[in-house]
């Protein structure tokens, strides 16, 4: 799969699913302080899924309504690199085959899909 790991996400998350075999773009080590219209933007051009940990995507796409090709968005109470790590591996293990074209939100113990396109 192909993610666009976004800077509060953090390259401890980018690093694993690179050895994990994805094909990761980091934006906290290839584009640091890129803004959330760019990012958004570069995953729908390149056919990325975003993981991130910011609310403001969700108003981009709910109420702005800009296009994305997936988006993940971490809801954690654990904000740590090795809990993020354990969620999106759950989530991975899971969900894959949902998360192309949808907003989730995920928890430490739930996904709560939303096709927003």
């Amino acid at each position: 799969m192909r993610f666009i790991v976004d800077e509060n996400t953090g390259p401890d998350v980018a690093n694993w699913l690179k050895k994990q075999g994805h094909e990761v773009f980091s934006v906290y080590e290839q584009a640091r302080g890129l803004d959330d219209d760019s990012i958004i933007q570069k995953a729908y051009n390149e056919n990325y899924l975003l993981i991130t940990n910011d609310k403001d995507f969700g108003e981009k796409v709910f109420r702005e309504k800009q296009k994305h090709k997936g988006i993940i968005l971490l809801r954690l109470k654990d904000e740590r690199p090795a809990a993020k790590i354990e969620t999106i591996k759950i989530l991975l293990e899971n969900h894959s085959n949902k998360l192309a074209e949808n907003f989730v939100v995920v928890t430490e113990t739930s996904a709560r899909f939303a096709r927003s396109i």
